[in-house]
């Protein structure tokens, strides 16, 4: 799978955006297994960016393709279908079930397109430290403990792109590792892309293409 932007831009943004960005008005595409990071200042449309890909807004001028297929053209059911099988994120603001339990919010994502077993989770959630909160309900986890399962939830489903979107922000360096190792392993089991947009260089990150944007 290839993922394209065509001299992409918020509505929002003056033409003159362009100038100094990597991304805003480029043609670049993006192929399964490559690693991308996007260094993304506060300010420069980083969660847009993320948005426009994974397909939540439509707000943007130019043109995102999912192989050769224009997403300007998607119903919602077409992105449903991507979301299933080809496209997966981690929102900056992780969007939790709140009232629900961390593992009723990770089965509903492994139950819409099973990848991995129920014992998965399990082995997951205790390399990230959060196997005793598996029958925790999510309000009641701490941000840290929400942004794993979010991560978590990312990578049950079959992807070629996983969309990064800081998610390592209310984490420490150690668990931000062990986080990024177990992503980076499930990338490489499915031979697919990541594209990780955050405020920095993140070092332990082998990043086959950078960007600023």
């Amino acid at each position: 799978m290839k993922l394209t932007i065509q001299d992409l831009l918020p509505v929002y943004f003056p033409e003159s955006r362009k100038q100094n960005s990597e991304i805003w008005g480029q043609n670049l595409t993006f192929e399964s297994g490559e690693m991308v990071k996007i260094v993304a200042p506060s300010g420069s449309g980083k969660t847009s960016l993320m948005h426009f890909l994974y397909g939540i807004r439509k707000d943007y001028n130019g043109e995102i393709l999912y192989d050769t297929l224009s997403t300007r053209n998607f119903t919602a059911e077409d992105f449903a279908v991507q979301r299933k099988d080809s496209v997966s994120i981690v929102l900056q603001d992780m969007r939790l079930l709140t009232e629900q339990t961390v593992l009723q919010n990770l089965e509903i994502k492994r139950q819409l397109n099973p990848h991995h077993s129920k014992e998965k989770i399990t082995e997951m959630a205790e390399r990230l430290g959060i196997g005793s909160k598996l029958n925790s309900l999510a309000k009641t986890c701490s941000y840290g403990e929400q942004q794993r399962v979010a991560i978590i939830r990312s990578l049950l489903q079959p992807f070629r792109f996983l969309l990064l979107d800081e998610p390592f922000s209310h984490l420490d360096n150690n668990n931000s590792l062990l986080a990024m190792n177990l992503m980076l392993e499930e990338a490489k089991a499915r031979n697919a892309a990541i594209i990780f947009a955050d405020l920095e260089r993140i070092e332990f990150f082998p990043f086959t293409k950078l960007y600023h944007l």
